[in-house]
């Protein structure tokens, strides 16, 4: 996948996807359903602990509706949200322990379009300024 159609893929808002009511579902179903490689989703689970889908007797993953719900929120938190894996692990044991609040999904839906602007205005400005410091960083490093 070229990195233009990576982009574009992590800036589909997660908020569409309609979840169907089953117990259990594989982790291709999974992948195919929130737009996941399945890769990932088994990097997730080694980097977020509180995602443990069960294994069935052949040793597949089967992930319960609360796991599909949980790597909704991560999704949302590391491609809309821009949380590292870090922050979003951090953000997530936050809400587990009730030291954090979880944003109403009609309330994200209800931001503006320039509040919107703004805030990828702010996170590129930040990205550029941290390509500056690196470039300062690997300047000072060569003398």
């Amino acid at each position: 996948m070229s990195p233009r159609a990576k982009a574009n893929a992590k800036s589909v808002k997660t908020t569409e996807i309609v979840i169907p009511e089953k117990l259990y579902f594989r982790i291709g179903e999974v992948s195919a359903l929130l737009g996941v490689e399945p890769y990932v989703l088994r990097y997730w689970e080694t980097e977020f602990p509180m995602l443990e889908p069960v294994k069935s007797r052949s040793g597949h993953r089967m992930y319960r509706q609360e796991d599909v719900d949980l790597i909704l929120k991560i999704k949302r938190l590391l491609y809309d949200e821009g949380f590292t894996i870090a922050g979003a692990r951090r953000h997530l044991r936050d809400l587990e322990n009730g030291s954090a609040t979880e944003p109403d999904p009609g309330e994200s839906a209800a931001v503006s379009s320039a509040e919107s602007e703004a805030t990828q205005l702010n996170r590129k400005m930040l990205l550029d300024l941290r390509d500056a410091l690196r470039s300062f960083l690997t300047l000072l490093e060569t003398k």
